[in-house]
């Protein structure tokens, strides 16, 4: 009777532990890199994005990328250069970027289709840092992207899984610990994730596009919970990088 008794009264302990991971999280915005483009002719190369095509408005080839398979790029006017990536035949992201009239920044507004959806349309601005090549167009140079100092991640916690929140409170992500893939509410169509549970403290998050694998997250929370480590291996590149958040 007194074994039965204690089960009964650890039981709402359990139901109602922590996750780790529950809270906002602020992390510091790494110095953005400097984004170089070059176009002139008839030629488009963007080095950080493994781009070099043919700014004639076909679809052509993107090596050694996962994300999509085919960039078509367009000059629209001597501002603004229209691009388009695809999956499969498929539009994952159109982009167009525009630089002002003095020609000291860039705009770049991408959109994500979401088939039965709104997409997603997320708007970028850099600021010209070196000028670009003689006789090319006005898009060429070295950019800064002009981002805020911090961002927040918001997580919500349970035994069975992780969901990341929106500014607003809504699911952007919902995932269990099962190694299956869940859908991501934002960003490039075709995009999922997959968590494995190291431990308590350590979860494995596996981002996909269109079923490949273009990044593998490993989140540890510190033992006295106060800050979140993020440590990325981004597969596209073969490059890695860690973020340290803290617990507000």
């Amino acid at each position: 009777m007194k074994k039965s008794l204690l089960v009964i009264l650890l039981l709402p302990v359990f139901a109602c532990a922590q996750s780790a991971f529950d809270g906002t999280w602020r992390f510091e915005f790494p110095r953005p890199k400097p984004h170089r483009v070059l176009l002139r002719g008839d030629i488009l190369r963007i080095p950080d994005l493994k781009i070099n095509v043919k700014a004639d408005g076909t679809d052509q080839p993107a090596q050694g990328l996962q994300s999509y398979d085919t960039i078509a790029a367009k000059v629209v006017d001597d501002k603004t250069v229209q691009m388009t990536y695809k999956k499969n035949g498929k539009i994952v992201a159109s982009q167009k970027d525009t630089v002002s009239a003095d020609g000291k920044m860039l705009t770049r507004e991408i959109t994500y289709p979401d088939p039965g959806n709104q997409p997603d349309t997320p708007k970028f601005t850099f600021i010209r840092a070196a000028a670009g090549a003689s006789g090319s167009h006005a898009i060429s140079g070295t950019w800064i992207q002009q981002i805020p100092t911090t961002y927040t991640i918001r997580y919500k916690g349970s035994p069975e899984g992780l969901t990341m929140l929106t500014p607003t409170g809504e699911p952007a992500s919902d995932a269990k610990f099962d190694g299956k893939d869940y859908p991501v509410k934002s960003g490039m169509a075709g995009r999922t994730i997959s968590l494995t549970r190291v431990n308590d403290t350590s979860i494995d998050q596996t981002t996909k596009i269109n079923g490949r694998i273009v990044q593998v997250d490993h989140l540890t929370v510190s033992a006295d919970g106060k800050t979140l480590t993020i440590r990325s291996e981004v597969k596209e590149t073969g490059g890695t990088f860690t973020q340290t958040g803290t617990r507000q």
